[in-house]
């Protein structure tokens, strides 16, 4: 669930609904039930989660509050520890006015689409009376995900200088602290939320301050998270900028060569510079659909340990169910370390191929396979790049758009294919 706080769907009586419904769902599986809650920094956080605990609590649950977590760590406290379920109040790298509800399995997983349905079927029933319930914060839950994440990286980050930009966001302490006791340096920016600044200008959408900083500094390399810290990227010793691409090539390449790694997952949108650079190393690419449940989906079925998004949600199996910006920032220092290079050589065979996307608004969604102009337009694109471009054409799950993204070795004839399709489809469905 995700809105503007305080307007339906995140109105006081929808969220204590959630709990309500959520609260059911438990009951009917576990006996004597506890849920782990967490929060990002927005000011709205707070009275969504205590709604959120007042309906649980009419359903007999307990609640317990990890305060400002991740919605990583949400995720491996709910693994981990005696509960049947987590709950996480954030709106990742939305502005601070959204928030938003996100249920977690005792797996560690999302929710199976069957278990969403039929919560929510629970929700817009409900009609009771609404009743929040008090929280105090349980300190020593998000010390225990700082001390399993520090667990992965027994060598530690000592001499190692880092900049930080946790975007105001749910790593603000925790970024800083778990850099710091695996006895890095650490110079920290967005790391001061007020309940309003979360990924104002700053975090993952917006890495200028953050290689101001890297560039300033002299630090190693800069790392970046959006407000619920879910996704990482990285700035460079000289100024670059490392995406979830890049750090799926470097810990793919240290996999693969432990023998632990065939292929790796990612979605549609990952760069053909990545693709290319995966296959002179003999490791294959398996694209599926934007969206990291379809990766993390891909990635069971094959039994893979890496997939991820350009984003800088990165999802390592061994460790985690779900992407985590903090445990990307250990296995980027982890290859580091291991091969003695920096994050510029690192990354340095990376070709990264121009790409464009073009949102074109529609009036109605038709299969692409009725639009004749669209395919003449998307056939000689394809015809000009051959195998060194990709073209691809998709709706919007959540808007009226059409998404066209044109990828190939020359700007101007990516710029060309792409709007030349885009309009197509305005004269098409516009």
């Amino acid at each position: 669930m995700r809105g503007v706080a305080g307007e339906y769907p995140l109105d006081p009586r929808t969220t204590f609904a959630a709990g309500v419904a959520l609260g059911r769902w438990v009951s009917s599986q576990h006996g004597n039930p506890e849920i782990v809650i967490g929060m990002d920094t927005r000011e709205s956080g707070l009275w969504i989660a205590e709604h959120v605990a007042g309906g649980l609590a009419r359903e007999g649950v307990r609640a317990r509050f990890a305060g400002l977590i991740t919605t990583p760590g949400i995720a491996h406290v709910a693994r981990t520890g005696a509960f049947a379920a987590g709950v996480m109040i954030s709106a990742s790298h939305n502005p601070y006015r959204d928030n938003g509800i996100k249920i977690i399995d005792h797996s560690g997983f999302k929710l199976a689409d069957e278990k969403e349905h039929a919560l929510e079927r629970d929700i817009l029933a409900f009609s009771g009376e609404v009743a929040p319930a008090k929280l105090t914060v349980d300190e020593g839950l998000d010390a225990e995900y700082v001390e399993h994440l520090a667990a992965t990286l027994p060598a530690g980050a000592g001499g190692l200088k880092i900049a930080v930009d946790a975007g105001h966001g749910a790593a603000t302490h925790l970024a800083p602290s778990l850099f710091e006791r695996l006895g890095a340096r650490v110079t920290k920016i967005g790391c001061a939320p007020d309940g309003r600044n979360i990924n104002l200008n700053c975090g993952s959408l917006h890495l200028e301050g953050l290689c101001a900083k890297v560039l300033e500094t002299g630090a190693d390399f800069g790392v970046a998270f959006d407000g619920d810290a879910d996704r990482a990227l990285f700035v460079t010793h000289s100024g670059k900028t490392v995406d979830g691409d890049a750090v799926m090539l470097i810990c793919a390449k240290a996999l693969h060569a432990r023998g632990r790694l065939k292929e790796v997952v990612a979605t549609v949108m990952s760069n053909l510079g990545l693709e290319r650079a995966l296959k002179c190393h003999g490791i294959g690419l398996v694209r599926t659909p934007v969206g990291d449940k379809y990766v993390l989906e891909e990635m069971v079925k094959r039994d893979a340990l890496l997939g991820g998004e350009q984003s800088g949600h990165v999802i390592f199996r061994d460790y985690a169910t779900t992407g985590d910006g903090l445990l990307t920032a250990l296995r980027v220092i982890e290859v580091m370390r291991s091969t003695g290079q920096d994050l510029d050589s690192l990354t340095r065979e990376l070709e990264i191929y121009p790409q464009l996307l073009v949102n074109v608004r529609v009036k109605e969604r038709r299969a692409l396979g009725e639009l004749a102009g669209v395919n003449e337009e998307i056939r000689r694109a394809e015809s000009e790049f051959g195998d060194a471009g990709r073209v691809l054409v998709r709706f919007s799950g959540t808007e009226p758009l059409a998404r066209v993204m044109v990828e190939g070795p020359e700007i101007g004839r990516v710029e060309y294919f792409a709007n030349s399709i885009a309009a197509a489809i305005r004269s098409e469905l516009g």
